[in-house]
């Protein structure tokens, strides 16, 4: 008998009902536990409407979780350690967000079939990118702008001179020369004593945490330097699981657009068992799609419809 057992970490700051229905994928079978952080910000609205279930945790200390800042890692570690706090053992910890759904069945199946593995995307350093982490960037630059403003015309001027050589603006905390610098996608799979390295790493080694407190976008680089330096690192997939439809233009450079109902087809296509970012206020036939198919372990009682 199978006894995969999985804790599932959302995060979680707006569109209640599309987040239970996430929920309601993951714990359609008793395999999973679901622990939620709800963003500060919105904790008033969303506390009371987030489906009730002794596999489901809502954390009761909450984070405000910006775009871009140290508060996202402080998020994750918050799940990480509520997690570990509970005692109980899980095969897999895996981060989602609450605008992330389930796309492809049998991923039950699949965890169980790579039990020890990570999966995370990850890529070197390079000299363009190596100024989110090497340049001191006040929170107010760190801020998401989706319109022109003079902050992302700063970030860029930065980033520019510091791929010419100048950096007006250092990183001054230390970081030792042998820590590579790797980034990617936040969202992760990895197994439940890798989290146990994390934490226990953290606790002990207070200058890792320090180093990214102003940089920008930490959540993209924070996970992936520490696991691929860690003994772990040949245990890692570089995949998430996820499928992103990226934005291409000014507004929405950098940032993963809205999936409709006409993406299904390339989703599927993808192989992926994920899917974000669903908003049920741009489009709800297609979270309806996903939600009524795709479930937590049903790889062999019902068929995904290809969508032709």
């Amino acid at each position: 008998m199978n006894t995969l057992r999985t804790a599932f970490l959302l995060q979680v700051h707006k569109n209640p009902e599309q987040v239970n229905a996430f929920i309601e994928q993951l714990i359609s079978e008793n395999h999973a536990d679901v622990y939620v952080h709800i963003d500060k910000k919105n904790n008033d609205q969303l506390c009371g409407e987030i489906v009730q279930n002794d596999r489901i945790h809502i954390l009761q200390n909450n984070i405000s979780c910006d775009w871009g800042d140290i508060s996202q890692i402080d998020t994750t570690i918050l799940l990480l350690k509520e997690v570990l706090s509970t005692k109980r053992t899980y095969d897999f910890i895996i981060l989602r967000s609450g605008q992330d759904l389930l796309v492809k069945n049998g991923f039950k199946e699949f965890l169980s079939e790579h039990k020890g593995t990570i999966f995370m995307t990850f890529y070197e350093k390079t000299k363009k990118n190596l100024a989110s982490m090497k340049v001191n960037w006040p929170k107010i630059t760190r801020r998401r702008y989706t319109t022109f403003h003079p902050y992302r015309l700063y970030r860029r001027s930065v980033r520019l001179l510091y791929e010419m050589g100048i950096n007006m603006y250092p990183n001054m905390k230390p970081w030792p020369e042998k820590f590579t610098f790797y980034h990617g996608s936040q969202w992760f799979c990895i197994p439940f004593e890798v989290a146990k390295y994390i934490i226990e790493f953290l606790e002990t080694n207070e200058w890792y945490y320090e180093y990214f407190k102003n940089t920008l976008v930490p959540d993209e680089w924070f996970f992936q330097t520490l696991i691929m330096h860690s003994h772990f690192k040949h245990q890692v997939v570089n995949d998430n699981l996820m499928f992103l439809k990226w934005g291409e233009t000014f507004r929405t450079g950098n940032s993963p657009l809205n999936i409709s109902f006409k993406d299904i087809k390339l989703i599927q296509e993808s192989n992926s068992y994920f899917a974000r970012k669903f908003d049920g206020t741009f489009d709800q036939s297609v979270i309806e799609y996903f939600t009524k198919s795709v479930y937590f372990g049903r790889e062999n009682k019902r068929e995904h419809k290809q969508i032709q």
